[in-house]
């Protein structure tokens, strides 16, 4: 899927702003032809929950509404036009006139649909119902359960079987897009690099639609502008000498500008920026241009004051700004698939990213009894009870779909914290990761993201990882505040991911202990700033001890709200900034770590 740009034979119309909003009672039916019968209003992109003084709305679960009208200028008529939204968080009917004109399913991945024959002259009346419903057939996935008092007025609930606020809305842009009848419909974008001779063969794939075109024409420029690479077709392959390579924090970008041609002129044209880069993983390493690369970085959310997990390019700008100063080069979009923008920022960056779809709380039943998951053949009622295989191959189409030509993304990662300890696991997991390979024009390596349960011993399908990721909270979950005793378990684990694995890269994508800023203890308490740099202190001291470790990613870059919980005072804690990027204690130390620690080559 393109993202909507303005080019010579292309127009975009922004329809983001303030739009009519209301929560669904389910008392009397809503005619999404007619004005809403409400005077609230929301803006657009933007969670609706932190934008309502009323905390009823906030904690709303069900069915809501959003409305707005728009009028498309006469010339653009002639045009195929089409309406395109970047998120829907999690459900969407799309109404246009009254008529409905798609669905979609799936809160964190672009949809669009053409809409020239629903059209009129002046004044559309552009209607959405969303429902932001998780249950077990859903990713992310809800504990969900409803009432009906004798009146049938049904009351939802969703006890959400992850830790992040169920933020639901229109969280980003939407748009009107304009092609010629004759268009491009998608470009695939896939390089071969020979690091040797430092060239590239670029396999470039193009889609298109409506009128065949006379011929298909690409044009590869660089950085300057200047014309290095062309060729001629719908499957073709241009060749680019003395290469400028995509680097971590070092990004060169090419743009293949893609003409689609009727009687010797162009009348769709497409610019399609892209970076030329290698990612493989042998012996143990992940390698990025043939070097072995070190991840340092965060676990972080698409999380701001009021916006929620509407998109905040200001706030993009300086997450990325802040990392950089720490020394740190990548993020995991956890847990699911972050903006549009925010990938394209990264590539113009230089930020490596693991893409992440939005498969977390894959469990029904959670024990701290781990004597008991490691037990083989160990059964629970997760891959019995979880529906949730045809929405988690959905989403792996739709986020490779969406980012395959993004160098910032290295890796995907195709769940967080799944029972992979239970049986079934192997089964449920094999043919999604078989999808995915399928999918990626580039051959990316694969993973998942492990919790603390299972481990060398319990995980049953870790076979199928080209990287082993794990979330680990020894002194903070477990034997919180012993960092002594969590320093020897950590250390015994990653040996033994290191013994069943010689040939895997490990790395941590979550480690971290919540620290209120401020709170300061001579004890060194949990809780403290003290504590939370002698936490950080302990864990790099076990990961330089170990061959194969690859990369740290601490959990989180920043505080983020979440549901209620006696753990949690105003959402999780565990952001080295707080939830307006202020700082903790413990910046000082991971900036003096990541910088003295170089992006390739890492001597342990």
């Amino acid at each position: 899927m393109l993202y909507p740009t303005n080019t010579t034979s292309r127009t975009v119309t922004d329809l983001n702003g303030v739009w009519k909003f209301m929560v669904d009672p389910e008392t009397t039916p809503i005619d999404p032809g007619k004005p809403l019968p409400t005077n609230d209003v929301m803006a657009v992109p933007a969670s609706f929950n932190d934008q309502t003084a009323e905390a009823k709305i906030r904690s709303h679960t069900g069915y809501f509404w959003y409305q707005r009208s728009f009028t498309v200028a006469k010339p653009l008529r002639a045009q195929r036009l089409v309406l395109r939204f970047g998120s829907a968080t999690h459900e969407a009917w799309v109404y246009l006139n009254g008529k409905e004109i798609t669905h979609h399913k799936g809160g964190f991945t672009p949809f669009e649909v053409e809409i020239n024959d629903y059209l009129k002259d002046e004044d559309n009346l552009l209607t959405v119902k969303l429902s932001n419903i998780l249950d077990y057939s859903t990713i992310p996935v809800g504990n969900y359960s409803e009432t009906k008092d004798v009146d049938g007025h049904i009351t939802r609930k969703v006890d959400e079987n992850f830790d992040f606020f169920n933020y639901a809305g229109l969280n980003r842009p939407i748009k009107i897009y304009s092609t010629p009848k004759a268009h491009i419909d998608d470009i695939v974008i896939a390089p071969d690099v020979d690091l040797a001779h430092k060239q590239a063969d670029v396999h470039i794939m193009v889609q298109t639609g409506g009128e065949p075109f006379d011929e298909v024409r690409t044009i590869i420029l660089d950085e300057e502008g200047h014309q290095v690479g062309e060729g001629s077709g719908t499957d073709e392959q241009i060749t680019l000498s003395r290469v400028h390579l995509w680097q971590p924090l070092h990004a060169y970008l090419y743009t293949a500008k893609v003409e689609g041609m009727l009687n010797g002129q162009p009348v769709d044209i497409y610019e399609e920026p892209f970076g030329v880069r290698t990612v493989k993983v042998t012996d143990g390493k992940f390698l990025i241009n043939g070097q072995p690369f070190y991840f340092k970085g965060f676990g972080k959310h698409e999380d701001t004051y009021i916006n929620g997990k509407g998109l905040n390019e200001a706030y993009n700008v300086l997450d990325l700004n802040l990392m950089k100063k720490m020394g740190a080069n990548s993020f995991r979009t956890s847990h699911y698939p972050y903006s549009d923008e925010m990938m394209r920022l990264c590539d113009r960056e230089g930020i490596v990213v693991i893409d992440e779809t939005p498969a977390v709380g894959l469990m029904v039943s959670f024990t701290f009894d781990n004597s008991e998951i490691s037990k083989p053949g160990y059964q629970d009622d997760t891959w019995k009870d979880l529906k949730t295989a045809t929405a988690h191959r959905q989403a792996i189409h739709e986020i490779i779909d969406r980012d395959k030509n993004h160098a910032c993304v290295v890796m995907w990662s195709i769940a967080n914290e799944a029972a992979n300890y239970s049986k079934g696991a192997h089964e449920y997991f094999e043919p999604l990761f078989k999808l995915a390979r399928q999918l990626d024009p580039q051959k990316r390596p694969l993973t998942y993201i492990d919790l603390v349960w299972s481990n060398p011993q319990s995980d049953k399908s870790s076979d199928l990882l080209d990287v082993i990721c794990l979330n680990r909270y020894y002194g903070w979950y477990l034997d919180t505040g012993d960092l002594e005793i969590s320093e020897e378990k950590t250390r015994a684990e990653l040996k033994a991911w290191q013994a069943k694995y010689p040939d895997k890269p490990i790395m941590y994508t979550e480690y971290g202990a919540d620290t209120i800023p401020g709170l300061h203890s001579a004890y060194d308490e949990p809780w403290s700033e003290e504590f939370q740099e002698d936490y950080y202190r302990m864990n790099s001291r076990v990961f330089d001890e170990i061959p194969n470790f690859v990369g740290e990613q601490l959990w989180n870059f920043a505080d983020f709200q979440t549901k209620y919980g006696i753990q949690r005072v105003q959402g999780n804690k565990k952001g080295v900034f707080t939830r307006s990027r202020e700082p903790k204690s413990v910046v000082r130390y991971l900036s003096q770590r990541w910088h003295s620690i170089p992006n390739f080559g890492y001597k342990k």
